[in-house]
């Protein structure tokens, strides 16, 4: 199919690219080397109406929709992943509340949410539940009109950070996936501690923690959803996520190309530019194919996001497409960079680094093709 963007759409490409590359490339690399959340980029992002980019304006968004939002993950990506996935994870907390919350949970916790005033988290990995939510541990024991909530969550993005976290837990020890409730935990809670950040391999400037809650107690109102809803909440959320991270990584592999593009227009070995040698060239032409595929492939998730159609198996083949491209342009990068790339000097070497993590958060390459064979086969 052939791609027309809106002139809207371009217009918000156009500007969060100026954005990024003024306001984020050049610190990216220091962001990166110190380990360095970037609070003032985050706020700046909320102000621009990035955190809630498919939020109704009625509760603050900006209304831009999927679309709009994955060029703009996109672009950020390209400077700087580790601010793409604290964009992309900001927008995803958000997601359970406009499937499921109230109007009143919507009002009181939206406006905060998409316009940087508050950092949202969603928490659903614990130490033995990953790809399975229904291995979750965390328990949510109902007292009169609360929620006494306890248990471990691990690698939950902006956890440190965030305001109000997305909290995901078992209401009862038998039942499953249908014994699983969604809860909104503001991290002020009595019970509620932060464990320390991780050293990660890539996205060093994105924020990483476990959370560990010991009888934290919420009002009921506080619940997304019904009680069995846990489940439903979580993978509404985790489809639009994986729009998310298809287009932080579709953000890397443009990156990847025109970094391996502009060097070997410069490097000359044996007198003649590397891009003259047709190994080199190639390569490069491979690169731009998986790109331009993986970007029609994200966007046209993002187009049935939009229109309201069911987009799990777009969402997971965008991902999952997306993803190993990401982290194959990062390959050839490096190795057209030679030695050079594997030096911090030169940027191949963090695009290397950040590209990994795309195959395994928000559901690995293998779970995308379970659910993307389960999609197709009817199962």
């Amino acid at each position: 199919m052939t791609w027309q963007l809106s002139e809207e759409q371009r217009m918000i490409q156009m500007m969060v690219r100026e954005f990024a590359r003024k306001e984020i490339e050049p610190e990216a690399a220091e962001f990166d080397r110190q380990g360095r959340f970037p609070v003032e980029v985050v706020r700046k992002m909320g102000e621009l109406g990035l955190l809630g980019m498919m939020v109704p304006s009625r509760y603050g968004g900006s209304e831009a929709g999927a679309v709009s939002y994955s060029l703009a993950l996109q672009e950020i990506a390209y400077s700087c992943a580790s601010c793409a996935v604290t964009m992309s994870v900001s927008n995803l907390s958000c997601e359970p509340l406009l499937l499921f919350g109230t109007e009143e949970q919507k009002l009181r916790w939206l406006p905060s949410l998409t316009g940087g005033g508050a950092l949202g988290a969603f928490a659903l990995t614990e130490p033995e539940a990953g790809s399975d939510p229904g291995g979750i541990r965390s328990t949510a024991r109902k007292v009169g009109g609360a929620y006494r909530i306890s248990g471990t969550k691990v690698f939950i993005t902006n956890g440190g950070y965030a305001d109000v976290i997305v909290y995901v837990a078992r209401t009862r020890p038998e039942g499953g996936n249908k014994s699983l409730a969604a809860f909104l935990i503001p991290r002020n809670t009595a019970g509620f501690q932060v464990g320390p950040e991780e050293e990660k391999m890539g996205l060093r400037a994105s924020n990483t923690v476990s959370l560990f809650l010991e009888d934290c107690t919420v009002p009921e109102e506080h619940r997304i959803g019904r009680e069995g809803d846990g489940f439903r909440v979580a993978m509404g959320a985790l489809d639009g996520g994986r729009i998310g991270i298809a287009s932080q990584a579709t953000g890397i592999g443009q990156a990847c190309l025109d970094e391996a593009v502009r060097y070997s227009q410069e490097r000359r070995q044996f007198g003649r530019f590397l891009s003259s040698f047709q190994a080199i060239a190639w390569m490069i032409a491979d690169m731009a194919t998986e790109l331009e595929a993986a970007r029609l492939l994200t966007l046209e998730a993002a187009r049935q996001k939009d229109q309201g159609l069911p987009f799990t198996r777009a969402a997971s083949m965008a991902k999952l497409f997306a993803s190993e491209m990401s982290n194959r342009a990062a390959y050839s990068a490096l190795q057209i960079h030679g030695g050079y790339g594997y030096t911090r000097h030169f940027k191949v070497e963090r695009l290397y680094r950040d590209a990994r993590v795309t195959t395994l958060y928000e559901g690995t390459s293998e779970v995308q093709r379970i659910v993307i064979s389960r999609e197709t086969l009817g199962g």
